[in-house]
């Protein structure tokens, strides 16, 4: 029988009205799935009602760090911690509900004849997402095209955050020497898991905007991937992926 137990990140920074309702619907997908909240010290309290919800959920974690810090790094620390507790499928999921839970059995019968399977908003030329302003879909999309066109990266969608990993692909990736961010975070994790040669596979998503909370996207993200997709070029083109 195949261990189809699943630790999914959520990673959250103020997000205490959303985090009661994204974790009953994760839990209700799949018995093997388990969450794990990483929160950089939210000022709403949000690390504190996750601590409330895991005192009465054994299924759902928390793993709490001092300061916000960025998206990279709380996933970093989600996937050492569910590595060292013998995961064998972790998955990235946003907070905020953008994410649909209902696709958590799909992505983990996916990872039966697939290593990466990516939430792909982009797929076979179709634009899967609802209530975005076109400045923020044009962004986002030629962030895509661009990361393809750079690194040769063989995913539709190289920025998404919905994303699910066999344990075996992170292990294999030296998570120590990934210091992106934000978009560049999900474009170096998923052009270093191609480059070692994993098989990574996209199922269709719709993503939908947030209807409460503040969004995390900054310039500061944007530029970020912008010059980090020449340096990833770079390092494999010399060996030093």
């Amino acid at each position: 029988m195949p261990d189809d137990r699943l630790l999914v990140l959520i990673p959250t920074y103020n997000e205490r009205e959303n985090l009661p309702r994204i974790v009953p619907l994760v839990l209700e997908q799949h018995p093997g799935i388990e969450i794990l909240v990483i929160d950089d010290g939210s000022p709403d309290g949000t690390g504190q009602l996750a601590d409330e919800m895991a005192g009465g959920e054994p299924r759902v974690h928390v793993l709490h760090r001092t300061e916000k810090l960025g998206l990279g790094p709380a996933y970093l620390a989600g996937f050492k911690w569910g590595l060292a507790r013998g995961y064998p499928l972790l998955c990235e999921m946003d907070a905020d509900l953008s994410h649909s839970p209902e696709m958590l059995p799909a992505f983990i019968e996916q990872t039966r004849q697939a290593d990466v399977v990516i939430g792909s908003r982009y797929l076979h030329g179709r634009v899967t997402v609802v209530d975005w302003p076109m400045s923020r879909l044009l962004i986002s999309y030629f962030g895509c095209w661009y990361a393809r066109t750079i690194t040769g990266l063989p995913v539709a969608d190289a920025t998404g955050g919905f994303n699910c990993w066999r344990r075996e692909v992170l292990e294999a990736l030296d998570l120590d020497r990934i210091v992106s961010n934000g978009y560049a975070f999900q474009i170096e994790l998923k052009f270093r898991a191609a480059r070692k040669g994993f098989r990574l596979v996209e199922v269709p998503i719709v993503f939908t905007e947030r209807d409460s909370g503040e969004s995390k996207m900054s310039a500061k993200i944007v530029r970020e991937a912008v010059w980090r997709v020449w340096m990833l070029r770079i390092l494999d083109l010399i060996g030093r992926l």
